[in-house]
């Protein structure tokens, strides 16, 4: 990618990050209408495995949730790290899990890590390698920082989820899916391979059973991903999302898992 487009997506990213709200309105969705109920990040940290005095660097811990209630896992690491490329995200990181005094927290680049090499046992970067302007530099940083035998995991999306869906529903108002492909499901092995021995791609089966539109409308204008919706006012968006419904109910496919890289 060249040297404009690098800066301009890091403008964007920054722009989008730089408080916790509009993350905070797209797990608010899913926390209230997923139909799986253990949860994306439950299960993402299910897959987990982190032996005691392991040292953990998470990339792009944005808001810290994912650590709230796994006392028993800070405290068997030997280090962890939380780091986020927005400094709004580790302010907010930092103030949910205030008792956990071992903890870390950094605001860092993935392209440029600033620790030395095999440094960790497990790196953690979940919905945030899409974003990453020279993606091969931040694989090459994850590599270098992670120990022989560590463990890289990376949760992303797939292409056949609620943005596809929604822009098919609203393609007659010229809706369209602009959605970051840089790194999905479908598309993330071919990165992964060229810096890991092992790849292997887990799916979490999800989708949303939505009961209140209004909620899903304020999903959608926290998208960076949907511009085209600023040609539509939010009632029009309202109704051709309530003629979707069957019995009250509008169900929206998700496309969400995980990568596990040795």
């Amino acid at each position: 990618m060249g040297n404009t487009n690098a800066i301009n997506q890091t403008d964007v990213v920054k722009d989008q990050y730089q408080s916790s709200a509009n993350l905070s309105t797209r797990i608010s969705i899913h926390d209230k209408y997923s139909t799986n109920k253990m949860g994306f990040g439950n299960w993402i940290f299910s897959n987990y495995e982190i032996l005691p005095g392991y040292r953990v660097l998470e990339l792009g811990c944005g808001t810290g949730d994912m650590w709230v209630g796994k006392d028993d896992v800070v405290d068997k690491c030997g280090q962890l790290v939380l780091s986020d490329f927005s400094e709004g995200m580790i302010d907010t990181s930092r103030s949910k899990l205030p008792h956990y005094g071992k903890i870390e927290y950094r605001v860092i680049d993935i392209q440029t890590i600033p620790f030395e090499d095999d440094s960790f046992d497990v790196v953690i970067a979940n919905m945030m390698l899409y974003h990453v302007p020279d993606l091969q530099q931040g694989l090459r940083e994850v590599r270098r920082v992670l120990r022989k035998g560590g463990v890289f995991y990376c949760a992303t999306f797939g292409e056949h989820g609620i943005i596809e869906y929604l822009s098919q529903i609203l393609g007659e108002y010229g809706v369209e899916d602009n959605t970051n492909k840089n790194f999905t499901l479908q598309n993330g092995n071919e990165y992964l391979k060229e810096f890991f021995e092992s790849v292997e791609r887990r799916e979490y089966k999800d989708s949303l059973a939505v009961t209140d539109i209004d909620d899903l409308v304020g999903y959608i204008f926290s998208l960076s991903s949907m511009t085209t919706l600023g040609q539509m006012h939010r009632e029009e968006i309202r109704a051709a999302l309530e003629k979707e419904k069957v019995d009250g109910v509008l169900i929206v496919p998700k496309d969400y898992g995980m990568f596990i890289c040795r």
